[in-house]
């Protein structure tokens, strides 16, 4: 199964629960997604499947990775845990690919503190997912109130979520465009006060995509200047970090398949250069303010003298 390692570790780690074996393919500069041109290169009659990811609100290049799908008979799976409510040409991110995954985690623009879900236009699959998120259990009705002996089809989860967390995530459905609206009015703020520094990257936002701010991730030019100016900002109480590591420089990886530094050039350039600074729908002016000011004063004290 193909997947980024410019990701959360659980993209690649849910190819080896299945007794799959993640094939890690590099991303490309615009998106920061999988990069469809090398994705053809490593697809052979072992490949199953695709897993692609949105990063930090921004759909990766998944109309064009889903035309190659369909012409290499492959399946499409869009890791968009933090794409929920973000555009592609018109189209909502989760109604392109063969499923999609959405992760309500707490940092997410719609949280229920843990979960997810999982949305696809196929009946077969749809069926398949209740089954494996309930045991393999045929459920017509509420398993506490049916009576009948159960039908279990195969092997399945505990994976249901509960009524309760269900409920939090309801009532914020209809919240989510007012969410969004606020995170990108944070985003533009930000933009617009912190672009004039020419060794800062603000993020991209591509002709026919919708960003949605999940994350707000600056790039510097080098990893001097980036891991100075995290240290900086923390020292002023602002968090920030680094998303992401690359996961196949991870122990586990290195370990187990063998994975090395140089395999992943623009994976593992980014991952020096990235940094996300704090974002959220809430955010006050004198946040913002003090935010931008911070970054500002780095700036300013490592010009060079005239």
């Amino acid at each position: 199964v193909i997947v980024p390692s410019w990701s959360f570790i659980s993209t690649a780690n849910s190819v080896i629960f299945v007794r799959g074996k993640p094939v890690f393919v590099d991303i490309e500069g615009e998106n920061f997604g999988i990069d469809p041109n090398l994705v053809s290169e490593k697809i052979t009659s072992k490949t199953k499947a695709i897993i692609p990811m949105d990063y930090g609100g921004l759909s990766c290049k998944i109309n064009e990775l889903m035309e190659l799908a369909k012409s290499k008979n492959q399946i499409l799976i869009e890791d968009a845990a933090e794409a929920l409510g973000s555009k592609v040409k018109g189209k909502k991110v989760g109604s392109i690919a063969d499923s999609s995954i959405f992760s309500f985690c707490g940092n997410k623009v719609l949280t229920t503190g843990e979960g997810g879900a999982v949305v696809t236009n196929s009946k077969e699959i749809f069926e398949k997912l209740k089954l494996i998120r309930s045991h393999g259990r045929v459920d017509t009705k509420n398993y506490f109130d049916n009576t009948d002996a159960a039908q279990y089809l195969g092997i399945g989860y505990n994976w249901r979520m509960s009524t309760i967390t269900a409920a939090l995530g309801l009532t914020q459905i209809s919240k989510l465009d007012k969410i969004i609206k606020m995170r990108q009015e944070n985003a533009k703020y930000i933009s617009s006060h912190i672009s004039k520094f020419p060794e800062i990257q603000i993020p991209n936002v591509p002709d026919g995509y919708d960003h949605i701010y999940q994350m707000y991730t600056i790039r510097l030019p080098d990893k001097i200047t980036r891991d100075n100016l995290q240290n900086h900002l923390l020292s002023k109480k602002i968090f920030c970090k680094v998303y992401f590591d690359p996961i196949h420089l991870t122990t586990f990886y290195r370990k187990e398949f063998g994975t090395s530094k140089g395999m992943l050039p623009v994976t593992e350039r980014l991952s020096e250069q990235v940094l996300t600074l704090p974002i959220y729908p809430n955010m006050t002016n004198e946040e913002k303010s003090y935010l931008v000011e911070s970054i500002s004063e780095f700036f300013e004290k490592t010009k060079a003298p005239e």
